[in-house]
């Protein structure tokens, strides 16, 4: 992390493929009130975040974000965040409550792809049990992405764009094993090929 730009952009230039790891709170295009479980990102991570981020978006290199990851993908591209999805203005009636923060009890649960989705066809199935590791959630998706993954509480669990180089997941897919190997994979065969 620096706030030098000249060097993060000279190091953005030199990645083929990049992972936005989970963190601690996003606040841009933030709904509601952060909870005092969950702690601000350092800024300086933030504003690394999002040069070597805008770099590979422009060079249209491939990106997986994870979590916080997923997270600032969709609020670079517009889109909004719960502050805490378990206090979401509006949430969808005769929909089941799942917990979706380890910390405060959540353990697994469900996701569904959207069928003809590039996570649907990375993943290799449908459906898919998922750790539970956050508080905040997106809540409208942005510009030029779409939601590919949802948790039966209408929780959105997986964003990509058209072209399928970026990609997001609101879960660890790190401490899955085999089971989510092929996100890891798929992101280092899309960084082997030429720039589109």
């Amino acid at each position: 992390m620096t706030a030098n730009e000249d060097v993060l952009l000279e190091f953005a230039r030199l990645l083929d493929g990049l992972v936005i790891t989970g963190g601690p709170a996003i606040v841009d295009g933030l709904i509601g009130e952060l909870p005092s479980d969950i702690s601000l990102t350092d800024p300086v991570r933030v504003a690394t975040d999002k040069a070597i981020l805008s770099s590979f978006l422009e060079s249209r290199r491939p990106v997986l974000g994870i979590c916080y990851g997923m997270q600032l993908l969709n609020a670079v591209h517009g889109g909004s965040i719960y502050a805490d999805f378990s206090k979401r203005p509006t949430p969808e009636r005769n929909l089941p409550e799942i917990v979706h923060s380890s910390t405060r009890g959540g353990t697994e649960h469900l996701v569904r792809a959207k069928p003809g989705s590039r996570l649907s066809a990375i993943l290799g199935k449908s459906e898919l049990m998922v750790n539970t590791r956050h508080i905040q959630a997106v809540a409208t998706v942005g510009a030029g992405l779409r939601a590919s993954l949802r948790a039966d509480d209408g929780c959105i669990e997986g964003i990509e764009d058209e072209s399928g180089l970026i990609l997001g997941v609101q879960y660890h897919p790190e401490r899955m094993g085999d089971e989510t190997h092929g996100l890891f994979q798929t992101l280092v065969e899309s960084a082997r090929q030429p720039i589109r």
